[in-house]
């Protein structure tokens, strides 16, 4: 079906298209009853301005552009990322400003499609997840003059405004609290390599390793998947040395090596005490039920859209730090106990 036009209302009102602008847009020029009877019509065969013309006119487009370099699988099946959009929606709903979501497969397409989406007027500003050390993606966005928030360490956002919690902080908790417990082995299975937020978690991991006087500790990267959790704890739990006690970076790794501690017989956490970043129903859902480094990631969310839709309005914005994630123990840790191998 042709979307109509302002031409297809100024035919069917008997005006000019210059009428017709002039009552959509509310400019004097015409009469009270000209307005109505085209504004009637308007609504009748469901026109709506286009992109390109708002853009023209220095409107907003009253949306927001969020692209995730993933799967798509990976939103569907990863609470994170649910969370994180609800918070998002929490402050874009209200003020009728929609969320444009599309995965891209690089960081290229990424850029491209940010640019396009500019350039069209479709956006009027974006949100950057994901953050890399020296993130291409950075210069590339601020040089479209476009509002940007990222969501993730400032060091990586460069000039972009940041919105961040420290991982490093969390991070040291959590070894900490199993060195208390008595742990001298602990093993973290951790997410991509390349994520900024991944290299801070990382060092902040070795460091505080070293600090508690214990041995280097091994640390495997994955894909976040379920899958790839898997296969890295069985790697570590059949090493001619296993840990102890393993640090996973999401709540699905988490789980998934839970499954394989069983199917290796390993009681948890007599045999090994098990650690999730990021709570969720999963980590509770289990048994037994998973000790995890809590957030509000809702308002993570939600703080990232309030900050992006202040730089919309022109308003100032700056790295917001929110409060870093807790430590929550449960019932899959307790102090080690000899193994019988």
């Amino acid at each position: 079906m042709k979307r109509p036009t302002i031409a297809d209302i100024a035919r069917q009102a008997g005006v000019s298209k210059v009428a017709v602008s002039y009552a959509l847009n509310d400019q004097p020029g015409v009469s009270a009853q000209t307005r109505a009877r085209v504004k009637a019509i308007a609504r009748e065969v469901g026109w709506r301005p286009s992109n390109a013309a708002r853009a023209l006119n220095g409107a907003l487009a009253r949306a927001v552009g969020l692209a995730v370099c993933r799967p798509a699988r990976t939103l569907g099946v990863e609470p994170f990322f649910m969370e994180l959009i609800s918070g998002i929606e929490s402050e874009l709903a209200p003020r009728s400003i929609a969320l444009m979501l599309q995965t891209v497969t690089s960081h290229d397409d990424e850029v491209e499609l940010y640019q396009r989406w500019w350039g069209e007027g479709r956006v009027d500003g974006a949100l950057l997840v994901d953050l890399h050390d020296d993130d291409t993606r950075v210069p590339a966005l601020a040089a479209l003059d476009m509002p940007v928030v990222a969501l993730g360490p400032p060091h990586a956002a460069g000039t972009v405004p940041a919105v961040w919690s420290d991982d490093g902080a969390s991070i040291r908790e959590t070894v900490a609290y199993l060195a208390t417990l008595g742990h001298r082995s602990i093993a973290r299975v951790a997410g991509l390599a390349r994520l900024a937020h991944t290299t801070v978690r990382d060092a902040a991991f070795e460091a505080s390793c070293r600090e508690a006087g214990l041995p280097e500790p091994a640390v495997v990267h994955t894909d976040y998947s379920g899958e790839d959790g898997a296969q890295a704890t069985r790697r570590l739990l059949i090493a001619p040395s296993p840990p102890t006690a393993i640090v996973y970076d999401n709540d699905i790794m988490a789980v998934a090596g839970l499954s394989v501690a069983q199917e290796l017989n390993l009681e948890v956490p007599r045999d090994l005490s098990l650690v999730a970043w990021d709570d969720s129903p999963f980590t509770q859902a289990v048994r037994p039920q998973l000790t995890a480094l809590t957030r509000d990631i809702f308002d993570y969310g939600a703080c990232a859209a309030r900050t992006l839709l202040a730089a919309v309005d022109k308003e100032p914005v700056e790295h917001l730090q929110v409060t870093a994630a807790r430590l929550v123990p449960r019932a899959s840790t307790s102090p080690p106990q000899p193994r019988l191998r």
